[in-house]
């Protein structure tokens, strides 16, 4: 079901080529609709239903629908040739599901429409997880569904939901769907023709940062479509449930959860800081200037989106630092974005404060609470372990990219960006640069980082413990 829906994807793709005068991308994509659907219906033919799955079952499908929608994401790109590679061909692919944003592309604007709208399509298609989405048409009800929602959703970010998983789902898509339709609107309204809007707004709430311009979003110049874009991005980065209550009117609305309110002011912190740095330093003419850029980079960032509006190599040492802080921590559980998550990040440095305290006081029995309520402490100590997994495999990725050659700041910024899925870093990995230079070996590893980054470590590991599996 997960390819069947990726096919669709392919099929509205090469339906934008045909009607665009049957350009280069068409032939590209009508196979690969072809070649996909007829991969994902074969089981449906010979492969009998079960209406109950085992845990191990459901790990075979979330991270087997991954993995299996990166190899079929690589066959437009593959036909249709210019600079894919297979290797590529695969950074793209996996950039693109695992809403990354990290591209190979040294010409952008060379694609033809329905292979750039296929590139958009890959991010909205994984911003909300490919089961996802396959698991609203699944034909099965009940526990199975249940089992397999619960492993593509983290615990972190079920914990501002009150609802049971079918209700969950229908959030998030409900959210997801119109997000994207409220920014196309908004983006076409400020000037972008609709085909830019469509593709942009699918990059924007999915956090991706695909563009169809070679520029980025600065190619269009426009600060009004900066602060739509700058909007889009920040909410996309709230948790789902959250922006959900809100709407509604309920009381886990994002001016009152102690989660959300500790990012928002986090993030309106690390803009002021940027800002005044670029400005205290002379890199813009004029603090409004400042203002502009500094806000736009640090969304952009903290989201994990990955757009651009400057080049980030020249700033001043105090706004790269902050930028890479955010790298690292990323935006909310429960939303499309990459990092760590702010989430995480709370619960640490609570821990921290307990841990003081316990030192003040042996005998006292401190608790993590979190919005009032007394956090499980196996949540906790989860967070804490998954910061420190998550760091040793960013100082892996580090270790090897020097080791094939990359400069320091190259090499720890790739592995950050990749494992955070941002995009962008620094060094020859740049807002205004990509990753077509690096070597095949740096390429690997960082798409190994993606999936790690998005499955958030654990579903991946276990799908390849053959010892569990026996």
């Amino acid at each position: 079901m997960v390819l069947l829906f990726d096919s669709v994807f392919m099929l509205l793709s090469a339906l934008i080529s045909y009607f665009n005068g049957i350009d280069e991308g068409f032939a590209p994509l009508l196979l690969s609709f072809i070649f996909t659907a007829v991969i994902g219906g074969f089981p449906l033919i010979f492969v009998g239903k079960s209406d109950r799955l085992s845990s191990k079952e459901s790990y075979a499908i979330v991270i087997g629908g991954w993995l299996a929608s990166c190899i079929v994401g690589m066959f437009p790109y593959l036909l249709w040739g210019g600079e894919f590679s297979v290797i590529n061909a695969w950074f793209e692919s996996v950039s693109g599901f695992t809403t990354t944003g990290a591209s190979i592309l040294n010409n952008v604007e060379a694609l033809p429409k329905g292979l750039l709208f296929w590139r958009s399509s890959t991010h909205w298609i994984g911003g909300i997880g490919v089961v996802m989405f396959a698991l609203v048409i699944m034909p099965m009800i009940g526990r199975s569904r249940m089992v397999v929602s619960n492993l593509e959703i983290s615990s972190m970010a079920k914990e501002n939901y009150h609802y049971r998983s079918s209700k969950i789902m229908r959030i998030l898509l409900g959210v997801y769907l119109g997000m994207t339709i409220a920014n196309t609107i908004a983006l076409k309204i400020a000037g972008m023709g609709w085909f830019d809007a469509v593709n942009h707004a699918l990059s924007t709430i999915s956090t991706g940062g695909f563009s169809t311009r070679n520029a980025s979003i600065g190619a269009y110049n426009s600060l009004t479509i900066e602060l739509i874009t700058i909007f889009f991005m920040f909410a996309s980065s709230l948790h789902y449930g959250i922006i959900y209550a809100t709407i509604i009117g309920g009381k886990n609305n994002v001016f009152r959860t102690e989660n959300s309110k500790f990012y928002i002011k986090a993030t309106l912190l690390m803009c002021i800081i940027v800002s005044l740095s670029l400005w205290a330093n002379h890199t813009y003419g004029s603090l409004g200037e400042a203002l502009r850029h500094g806000v736009f980079q640090v969304v952009t960032i903290v989201s994990t989106t990955g757009f651009a509006t400057a080049d980030t190599n020249i700033w001043p040492s105090l706004a790269v630092c902050v930028l890479i802080y955010l790298s690292l921590q990323g935006g909310m559980a429960g939303s499309t974005s990459g990092g760590l998550k702010s989430d995480r990040v709370l619960v640490a440095g609570k821990l921290i404060r307990a841990r003081i305290t316990q030192q003040r006081h042996p005998n006292s029995i401190v608790r993590i609470k979190s919005n009032g309520s007394v956090q499980d402490a196996s949540i906790a100590n989860f967070a804490v372990l998954y910061i420190v997994i998550y760091g040793c495999i960013v100082l892996g990725g580090t270790l090897i990219n020097a080791a094939c050659g990359l400069d320091t700041t190259t090499a720890f910024t790739a592995s950050v960006a990749s494992t955070g899925n941002i995009g962008p870093g620094f060094g020859e990995v740049g807002s205004m640069s990509n990753f077509s230079a690096m070597p095949v070996v740096v390429k690997i590893v960082c798409t190994l980082q993606m999936l790690l980054g998005r499955l958030e470590i654990f579903g991946l590991l276990q799908f390849f413990l053959m010892k569990w599996w026996r």
